[in-house]
């Protein structure tokens, strides 16, 4: 963690930045290993060019402690202005970055106790760390890729029909966490119709014979890393032909942009080569989100890849690829893998098969 600090210390003072704070949340746990609960109580790490502190109420230094954070642990009691122990802690810096995700509540309490001090986000400064994963960390997203890869080969337990996507969903809910995860992040079922929604829950619908059903689950290990996999299913008969033909499609597209990503090639291109494919077929319209997400210490974190982005990839960088084509009232289909750039191409973390299983 000390490495991390000194670096995130050398690109804020290269970005004109006087003070690093951070609240709970995943930059706080990548920074600090300290996955602290976003309390109303302040949790806060402070990070200056002299050092680093953690402020934290007296009651949860001993947490803090247990998670084996090295640098000064500033407490602070609950007659005490956490806020006013900060500015102490600062002196009077002229830039302060705060963490994306800080409560706006906290951050109009710092400006008050900072009031000759400007802010701004400090997200990017953080994200350009957590971006380009360390060996240790692609080990951890090896294991949580394994560990939903064991959820998807078991779907056969209890995806049926007559079993409503609820029933369905919390069998799956306690694999998750029976195959190796700490916490459920998502579970999404849906069958039919309601595959058409990229983001459906889970309500009483019940799955018919022979309709589709797109499953996309994820969960957290105890190493604080994510898993996320989507894959396709039907059970008790065969899908409508035209589900078929599309689904060729989408497989089509998700092989072309695996074997496209590699270091040096954008962000956007490897949407646009999958995109490509699926417009030619004659679905483009139907492919509404973007190819896929950075993933680490959140599910969703940069980069993302997506139109726009320009970014060039680069080993180490983590990432989904998930085209998908809903077509509204009908079905729906995605592909997803999580995949790590490597020095010249791409391991892919999820290994369970890509067709259509049938159980």
């Amino acid at each position: 963690m000390t490495e991390r600090l000194d670096r995130a210390r050398l690109l804020a003072g290269h970005q004109g930045i006087d003070a690093l704070l951070v609240t709970p949340g995943a930059d706080l746990r990548y920074l600090t290993g300290y996955a602290a609960k976003p309390l109303e109580r302040l949790t806060c790490l402070v990070v200056t060019q002299l050092g680093s502190h953690l402020v934290v109420p007296g009651l949860e230094r001993a947490a803090a402690e247990a998670a084996g954070v090295s640098m000064p642990i500033v407490t602070w009691s609950e007659t005490d202005d956490p806020y006013a122990l900060v500015a102490e802690l600062l002196g009077s810096p002229d830039v302060v970055a705060v963490d994306d995700q800080m409560w706006a509540s906290r951050v109009f309490a710092l400006q008050e106790a900072l009031p000759e001090s400007g802010f701004v986000l400090g997200g990017e400064l953080v994200s350009a760390l957590r971006t380009v994963k360390e060996p240790a960390e692609v080990d951890a997203l090896r294991e949580a890729g394994a560990a939903i890869d064991r959820v998807h080969s078991r779907m056969g337990e209890w995806l049926r029909p007559g079993r409503t996507e609820r029933e369905v969903g919390a069998d799956i809910a306690r694999a998750i966490v029976e195959e190796g995860h700490e916490q459920v992040d998502f579970v999404i079922v849906g069958s039919g119709p309601n595959g058409a929604s990229p983001h459906h829950e889970v309500p009483d619908r019940v799955i018919g014979a022979g309709e589709p059903v797109v499953v996309d689950i994820g969960g957290t290990t105890a190493a604080g890393y994510c898993s996320d996999s989507t894959r396709n299913y039907v059970a008790g008969g065969e899908p409508d032909p035209g589900y078929i033909a599309m689904l060729a499609v989408l497989q089509r597209a998700q092989q072309v942009q695996r074997e496209y990503a590699r270091p040096g090639v954008t962000a956007e291109s490897v949407d646009a080569v999958g995109r490509q494919v699926i417009a030619d077929a004659g679905y483009g319209h139907l492919f509404i989100h973007r190819t896929g997400h950075g993933i680490g210490q959140e599910t969703h974190e940069e980069p993302y890849i997506v139109e726009g982005n320009t970014l060039e990839l680069e080993p180490g960088m983590a990432f989904s690829i998930e085209p998908g084509i809903y077509v509204e009232g009908q079905w729906g289909a995605r592909i997803e893998d999580i995949v790590v750039c490597t020095e010249d191409g791409i391991e892919v973390l999820n290994d369970t098969s890509r067709d259509l299983v049938r159980l």
